[in-house]
């Protein structure tokens, strides 16, 4: 059984372009940094050559990395599926507190995707497993870390 790991189609464009950008622009770079430190001499104490080398390590670990997450990724396009109205990975939600009559919007993603500040809940999230399956109107609760918090589903959107 393989262990795929659901990702957008928009979080997988994403990584596409971060990895792109670390083949053809990042690595050139550093490569070109510690040819041009290397001719500086004795590399024990050349801290541009010693700093490049540890850029080169990290660059080196984020693409594998994102090519280990894209290897392993499920990805799904909302937009060519059809939920029928149903809240799903990958659906944008608008909901209503239903206490503060707050009203905040989400894109329920994958882990690794998922960004509060952005407005990407993660699909295992305590929020989005309590919306998914439900329709605009609905309304859910569920066990925030501050209590149980209430909601109504106001629209459901699949972009």
């Amino acid at each position: 059984m393989s262990n795929k790991v659901p990702l957008t189609a928009h979080g997988a464009e994403s990584l596409r372009t971060e990895l792109a950008d670390l083949k053809s622009v990042q690595r050139p770079r550093v490569i070109q940094a510690i040819a041009e430190a290397r001719e500086h001499g004795d590399l024990k104490e050349n801290a541009e050559y010693h700093a490049a080398r540890e850029q080169q390590s990290f660059i080196e670990g984020r693409i594998k990395d994102i090519e280990g997450k894209l290897s392993h990724a499920q990805i799904i396009d909302v937009t060519e599926m059809n939920a029928d109205g149903k809240i799903i990975f990958g659906t944008t939600v608008e909901l209503t507190d239903l206490d503060t009559d707050e009203s905040v919007t989400y894109r329920i993603v994958g882990d690794d995707e998922a960004n509060i500040k952005e407005g990407l809940i993660s699909f295992s999230s305590p929020l989005a497993r309590a919306i998914i399956g439900k329709r605009e109107g609905d309304d859910i609760s569920f066990d925030a870390p501050g209590g149980v918090r209430e909601y109504e589903v106001v629209k459901v959107s699949y972009i």
